[in-house]
């Protein structure tokens, strides 16, 4: 039976203990190298440490280790005889909220971690409303120094109870809440002797056993095309594939399709797979179509079902969340990326922007500064084939990009389409 991959987010605030818990993760479950593990004993010596610093693990840039802070996103890739795992590790301070973005965009499970002592704080609500509107489908929380609490299950059944009701406000329909010590290893890898009035799984435990992927077939089938081939040689010269990540769903030969957002219509002729003619494929695989009928095919195009084709639109809203310095404001012109295509857009209205500590909406506030999580209205220059967020994480999820100098502003989620 081959070994399935879990994508996995962490995030926390500044000083939670998430690295702690990351590098214990790693290094009880014997995916630390000799000399990793031997050069971060001797940073920890220099230190006067008396045991190694985990955290040392996953800030690995020189400005988070002199200040004991995680800056940027951390990729780790480890691996148990049950599962292999893809872990990005986010930081904490509210200035790099913005990077959990990009960490949890492709996550299938969020580790979000709190202190025992401090509970629910400002970038616990944020982190868990970001995890929402990404729709991550499954959120852990880790109560993390429960040491520091005597391990105390009242204290952990109330910010459960306090969480499990913000995150239930947000649309998080289950959460799973396991208390642990990083430092010490309590209920990361090994279950807690301290804490034997907690009977469910260690984080570890639950990370190799809950339920992974998507099923092919729970979406339509979407092909954003990457490139058009062409073989420049005379045996092939009438050659002419589509080649792409299938999104979702799956494709066989004879299915009728239709090219967005032109609308013409054919049907699939051949999928090519590594080199080889197939009859069926699904995603995430990247395949070579190729069509029965000559069709204007181009990079940023979407070959779709027939009968369960996208909406074409030009005017979208959204949920985002501004990642940019940079205000996003009324009015401004943006390059829209959605998939393989990128259009021109205007941002024709801010309607709300989301107020964290009681998920109110504050109204009309013309701007989205950095952090921000509101509402967008947009009007594009070209028409867009997209699927609302709700249906589709890969193809209801763009990026506004600023067109002076290609830098990503916000990343948005589609909620209505026309």
């Amino acid at each position: 039976m081959p070994i399935d991959t879990l994508r996995l987010a962490t995030a926390g605030s500044v000083d939670d203990g998430k690295s702690t818990l990351v590098g214990r993760l790693l290094h009880d479950s014997k995916s630390v190298l000799a000399d990793q593990l031997e050069a971060i004993e001797h940073v920890s010596r220099s230190r006067g440490q008396d045991s190694p610093d985990l955290a040392l693990l996953t800030d690995g840039l020189r400005a988070e280790r002199e200040q004991g802070i995680t800056i940027d996103v951390a990729y780790r890739y480890f691996a148990t005889p049950r599962r292999r795992f893809v872990l990005a590790d986010t930081p904490g301070h509210v200035q790099y909220t913005r990077n959990m973005v990009t960490g949890a965009s492709t996550a299938e499970l969020t580790i979000i971690l709190l202190d025992a002592r401090n509970g629910v704080v400002e970038q616990t609500r944020r982190h868990a409303a970001i995890a929402a509107l990404l729709r991550v489908p499954h959120v852990v929380l880790a109560v993390n120094k429960m040491d520091l609490v005597d391990f105390s299950e009242p204290v952990f059944g109330a910010l459960t109870k306090k969480f499990a009701a913000y995150a239930g406000k947000l649309g998080i329909q289950e959460v799973t809440s396991i208390p642990v010590s990083a430092l010490a290893g309590d209920n990361v890898v090994e279950p807690s002797r301290n804490m034997d009035w907690y009977d469910g799984p260690t984080v570890l435990e639950h990370l190799e056993t809950v339920r992974v992927g998507d099923r092919p077939d729970d979406g339509p089938a979407r092909i954003p095309v990457q490139y058009v081939i062409r073989p420049r040689i005379a045996e092939h010269h009438d050659y002419r594939g589509y080649a792409g990540q299938i999104t979702s769903g799956i494709v066989r030969v004879g299915d009728p399709v239709t090219v967005l957002p032109t609308g013409r219509t054919s049907t699939l002729e051949a999928i090519d797979l590594l080199g080889e003619a197939v009859d069926t494929a699904w995603a995430p695989q990247s395949v070579t179509v190729r069509l029965r009928d000559d069709i204007d095919i181009s990079r940023g195009d979407l070959i779709a079902p027939s009968d369960a084709a996208p909406a074409v639109t030009r005017k979208v809203s959204a949920v985002v969340c501004h990642v940019a310095d940079r205000p996003l404001t009324v009015g401004q012109r943006v390059l829209l990326k959605h998939t393989t295509r990128t259009v021109k857009a205007v941002v024709e209205a801010i309607p709300s922007r989301l107020t964290l500590d009681d998920l109110s909406q504050h109204p009309g506030p013309e701007r989205l500064t950095a952090n921000d999580i509101g509402r967008v209205l947009l009007h594009t220059a070209e028409p867009l084939a997209l699927d609302l967020y709700a249906e589709s994480r890969r193809t209801g999820s763009f990026l506004l990009i600023d067109p002076t100098d290609g830098a990503t502003l916000t990343a948005c989620m589609a909620d209505g389409i026309g």
